[in-house]
């Protein structure tokens, strides 16, 4: 994913995101890959490596004309959950041949983050690892945001959990995976209380509601991850952020970097 944090506007990070999916559309055709798209509207390449897909959309936010590290970083939704074996209770990283251990794949993501401008990995270890989460926020969680998912659930025992922990230093909040917007209103609040950064989000089965836009302005949650600037059921909720920075006029403000302002420099 991109992550173009460094605007003052909505609208001209928005501008930027959806220039570098054009662009990063652009690279992969005249590559010969198919242009398959998932249901969140990102394309699904046959790529050779975990490692080239980041370096393509690298390519992607240049070509479009944005400068990465410093306009867009890159944001991971690891999804590792799907990486483990739990007979071999390791990650296997099929297109890598390789097997790894919780350290090992926390060395792994270390290294990324040496190289490449990355500012959040959501899911980067198994749902269940507490161990692994503990030790990859101690290793990486003062420099990039790392947002537990399928950790949290949007649940505030699991949340307690994870601030007791410190696994972990962000949420993903889904108000219809929790059920009420009570409970994600109390999740939100006890992350802040934590220090932790929050992102709403939509969920891959999606709808043309445009709720979480709303709430991700009216709650000054910072960020949201609402999919690639494709099917409606996605670009909705961008429209609708258009129209509240529109209405608000002056008084909107887009957070950008300011979100992240106690991770180090990435």
């Amino acid at each position: 994913m991109v992550a173009p944090v460094g605007f003052d506007r909505f609208s001209d990070a928005l501008r930027a995101g959806v220039e570098i999916y054009q662009a990063l559309k652009s690279i992969l055709r005249s590559g010969g890959h198919n242009l398959n798209v998932g249901d969140e509207g990102g394309f699904a390449p046959t790529l050779p490596s975990n490692r080239d897909a980041i370096e393509v959309v690298l390519q992607a936010i240049e070509a479009a004309g944005y400068r990465p590290g410093e306009q867009v970083h890159i944001a991971l939704d690891v999804a590792a959950s799907e990486l483990w074996d739990a007979d071999a209770s390791n990650y296997h990283l099929e297109r890598e041949g390789l097997s790894l251990d919780a350290g090992e794949l926390v060395d792994l993501y270390a290294r990324w983050c040496d190289e490449y401008p990355i500012i959040s990995i959501e899911d980067g270890l198994f749902e269940d690892d507490w161990a692994g989460w503990s030790t990859m926020t101690q290793r990486l969680g003062d420099s990039v945001q790392l947002v537990g998912d399928d950790l949290l659930v949007t649940n505030i025992g699991r949340l307690q959990r994870g601030i007791d922990d410190r696994a972990g230093n962000a949420i993903l909040l889904k108000p219809n995976q929790i059920g009420t917007l009570s409970e994600t209103a109390a999740a939100l609040d006890m992350a802040r209380d934590a220090g932790w950064t929050a992102v709403m989000s939509h969920r891959s089965g999606e709808t043309e509601d445009t709720t979480i836009a709303d709430l991700a302005v009216a709650w000054n949650v910072g960020q949201i991850k609402t999919g690639a600037p494709a099917r409606s059921e996605r670009v909705a909720k961008y429209n609708r952020l258009l129209r509240i920075e529109a209405e608000l006029g002056n008084a909107a403000r887009y957070s950008g970097k300011e979100v992240y302002g106690r991770l180090g420099s990435r």
